[in-house]
C-alpha cells in the first residue's frame, strides 16, 4: 500500500523526490523513524543539526511545487538498456497466445455464420414443410420441427460477448508484440 507523501515539509520533500523510506531517511539522519514520523506530521521540528544533515540532499531538489511522483514522470534517460532477450520472449509469448486466441475464434465465429444461415433460411423451411399433404412426411416434419427451431439460436448473447473479449484479448496481444518489435528494434546496437 502507497501512502502519501507530502512535499511540504523538507524531510517529506527529500523522502519523495529520492524515494526513501521513513527507515532509510532516519538511518542517513542517524535519527529513529519515530523521529522522522513526528517531523512529518507537524508535531516536532527539524533541528539546525538535522538541516545540516539533510542539506547535501536538499540542495539538489527542484522547487516543491515542481516535485513529482516517479509514475507521472517518463523513464529517464539515465534508464539502462532494456534486457532484449525478456523483450524478446514476451513478444513470443504474446504472438502465442494471441494466435491460439485466433484459432479458438474460428469454430465460434462458424457457429454465428451458421446460426445466422438458418435464421435467414429457417421461415422459408418451415413454410416448406408446412405445405406437405403427405401425412407420413407431415408427421415427420412436425417431429423435426422442434430441432429446426433451435438452429438460429446456438449462438447465444454470452458467445458474442465471448468472441469480441477474445478478438480483443488477441488485438491487444498482437499491438504489444508490435510496440516490442519496435522497442527491441530502436534498442538494436547498430553496426
Amino acid at each position: 500500500m502507497r501512502h502519501f507523501i507530502s512535499t511540504d515539509t523538507p524531510i517529506g520533500a527529500v523522502r519523495l523526490y529520492f524515494g526513501l523510506t521513513q527507515q532509510q531517511l532516519s538511518m542517513f539522519l542517524d535519527v529513529g523513524k519515530a523521529f522522522i514520523c513526528h517531523i512529518e506530521s507537524g508535531r516536532r521540528d527539524l533541528s539546525l543539526a538535522l538541516r545540516a544533515r539533510l542539506w547535501p540532499l536538499r540542495r539538489h531538489l527542484p522547487p516543491a511545487a515542481t516535485i513529482r511522483r516517479p509514475d507521472d514522470e517518463p523513464l529517464p534517460a539515465t534508464a539502462p538498456p532494456p534486457d532484449a532477450k525478456l523483450l524478446d520472449f514476451r513478444r513470443r509469448e504474446c504472438l502465442h497466445k494471441a494466435a491460439g486466441l485466433r484459432l479458438e475464434l474460428i469454430p465460434l465465429t462458424a457457429r454465428a455464420v451458421y446460426a445466422s444461415r438458418w435464421q435467414q433460411v429457417l421461415p422459408a423451411v418451415l413454410a416448406d414443410h408446412a405445405a406437405l399433404t403427405d401425412p407420413a412426411e407431415k408427421e415427420w416434419a412436425d417431429a423435426l420441427r422442434p430441432w429446426l427451431e433451435t438452429l438460429p439460436r446456438r449462438f447465444r448473447p454470452s458467445d458474442t460477448a465471448r468472441h469480441h473479449l477474445m478478438r480483443l484479448q488477441a488485438e491487444a496481444l498482437e499491438t504489444e508484440a508490435a510496440a516490442l518489435a519496435e522497442l527491441l528494434a530502436a534498442a538494436a546496437p547498430t553496426s
